[in-house]
């Protein structure tokens, strides 16, 4: 069995993933960087619209308008003070070394070239840099521009189109029983070729959680169809803490559109310029809701379109930009102009039909504020992480930035513990078994269906006692199945991402059972 050998290997190629990788990389370590993906820029950073803090030196750091009170009032008083206040303190100096200096993104800039700063909802001012309606867009383009440079990263290795199976532990994967007694320590992971078909092992002095959120395993989302929880449940299953697994943030606006699971996004940022929500009957509904109106957290604006959705029997609501002037709304929405149009909405003209879809996941791996999980080698960076930053609730704009400001924070501090850890011989890792059972491609999709239904149905927007039982009944029944085929199953990447993703619904299952308060984007009736 082949196998590669890496000082440090990225699991994951969005922000969170690149940020670490670039710093490790400067420092001249052998760096590899995986990715399901045959092209590293699809991941959730490349979807996202709205934005990302820039906090600069000389800002207030604590008190009314602060990003601190902002994100602790987003979170109804459930984040980490300290995980806020890190963020507060560290992220302006590495968003403008890495991404303004290094990486050159073009956010946008006045007609001085000043960079321009927008409002979302909850921020008490202006303080979110954006290039268009597709910041992720530049961000993960540049950042991939910057680390392709073999001249500058001769020491970096992308492999893609490759999917991660499982973390390699020496407790469940050493070829000793003595293995057993060492310390809880990852190794890397076994790796999935998916052209070749072949499986190698990849070990690493220290390996890099980077792989997203699980919003994929909803019927109705935002994300890109790669989030299924491949992360969480390699974690899960090596040994890793999880906490806060019942926060998933729903976004309140995507396209009304019956083609595909993944929802296109009307970002926060057209409310923040402005955008008013009429129901079917075509009268603003907001201010009956809560007094912020558009401009109201998350959960709030989400629940009261469902809400309004139900009041109406209507199947959307819709979003209206209208009586903004034409030009303006082209130029500042450019992305979401043209997505519309092709659907035969002219948002210039008319509403856009909205529902809302999973967008966001707060909890996750648990993690120390250097990206430490309980297991020693396993870093957890960006959404598939929880340093308690989000808490029950996350804050517009703050994805971006907490994925850069981790993965570059976890970066430094494995530069720090790094030289004392030794290779580990692969000899000692066990071979990954091949199955040779074909699977019906048919049963699979039927699965991943009834998962995502079972998602949406019963964990969705609103949860409850009855809707929790009736989950629990369909995932043990999917999961025994499941687990039953995997075993003597020829691998493929869907078939990997569905064991997957039925072991994250059931974390989710799980805190949603053991939490009965409403907190936040956790809603629960008896």
């Amino acid at each position: 069995m082949s196998s590669y050998q890496f000082d440090a290997l990225v699991i994951g190629s969005g922000v969170a993933g690149l940020a670490s990788a670039i710093r490790l990389g400067e420092s001249g370590l052998k760096v590899g960087i995986l990715t399901r993906e045959k092209d590293p820029k699809i991941s959730n950073t490349f979807w996202a619209q709205g934005g990302i803090i820039y906090e600069k030196s000389g800002e207030p750091t604590e008190g009314e308008g602060s990003l601190v009170d902002d994100i602790m009032k987003a979170s109804s008083g459930t984040s980490l003070l300290e995980a806020a206040q890190l963020v507060q303190r560290r992220s302006g100096e590495i968003l403008e070394n890495l991404l303004i200096k290094k990486a050159k993104t073009n956010f946008q800039k006045s007609d001085r070239g000043d960079l321009t700063f927008t409002m979302e909802a909850c921020h008490s001012k202006s303080r979110i840099l954006y290039q268009g309606d597709f910041t992720g867009r530049e961000i993960q383009v540049s950042m991939l521009n910057y680390l392709n440079d073999k001249k500058r990263f001769p020491n970096v290795t992308f492999l893609t189109g490759h999917t991660a199976i499982d973390l390699l532990t020496p407790l469940h994967h050493g070829v000793r029983i003595q293995q057993r007694y060492e310390e809880p320590r990852v190794l890397g992971a076994y790796v999935f070729n998916q052209e070749t078909g072949m499986t190698a092992k990849a070990l690493a002095k220290v390996t890099v959680l980077a792989t997203g959120g699980i919003g994929a395993l909803y019927l109705n989302h935002s994300n890109s169809e790669g989030a299924r929880g491949d992360g969480h449940a390699m974690a899960k299953r090596a040994g890793a803490i999880f906490t806060d697994m019942e926060f998933i943030q729903f976004h309140p606006t995507t396209f009304f559109d019956k083609s595909s699971h993944r929802r296109f996004l009307i970002s926060e940022a057209l409310r923040g310029e402005g955008g008013v929500l009429v129901n079917s009957e075509g009268r603003a509904f907001m201010s009956k809701y809560h007094p912020d109106r558009e401009l109201a957290p998350r959960d709030v604006v989400a629940r009261s379109i469902h809400e309004e959705m139900i009041a109406t029997r209507h199947e959307c609501v819709y979003l209206d930009i209208t009586h903004k002037d034409s030009d303006w709304v082209k130029n500042r929405f450019p992305t979401i102009y043209e997505h519309c149009l092709s659907k035969n909405v002219d948002i210039t003209e008319e509403p856009i039909p909205v529902v809302p879809a999973a967008h966001y996941t707060c909890g996750g791996v648990k993690t120390d504020l250097n990206g430490r999980t309980n297991l020693a080698g396993l870093y957890a960076v960006g959404e598939v992480a929880c340093t308690g930053l989000h808490g029950a609730n996350r804050l517009a704009s703050t994805s971006l930035l907490e994925g850069l400001t981790f993965g570059h924070i976890a970066a430094e501090d494995i530069l720090e513990s790094l030289p004392s850890v030794k290779s580990y011989d692969p000899t000692m890792i066990k071979d990954w078994k091949d199955g040779h059972l074909q699977v019906d491609i048919a049963l699979t999709a039927q699965d991943w269906m009834t998962l995502k239904q079972t998602m949406w149905n019963y964990l969705g927007l609103t949860r409850s006692g009855d809707r929790l039982k009736r989950a629990n009944a369909m995932l043990v029944e999917l999961s025994e199945e499941i687990q039953r085929f995997y075993r003597d199953a020829r691998l493929s990447d869907e078939l990997i991402g569905l064991r997957n993703a039925v072991e994250v619904s059931q974390l989710v299952l799980s805190a949603s059972k053991r939490n009965t308060e409403s907190v936040g984007c956790f809603y629960r009736l008896p």
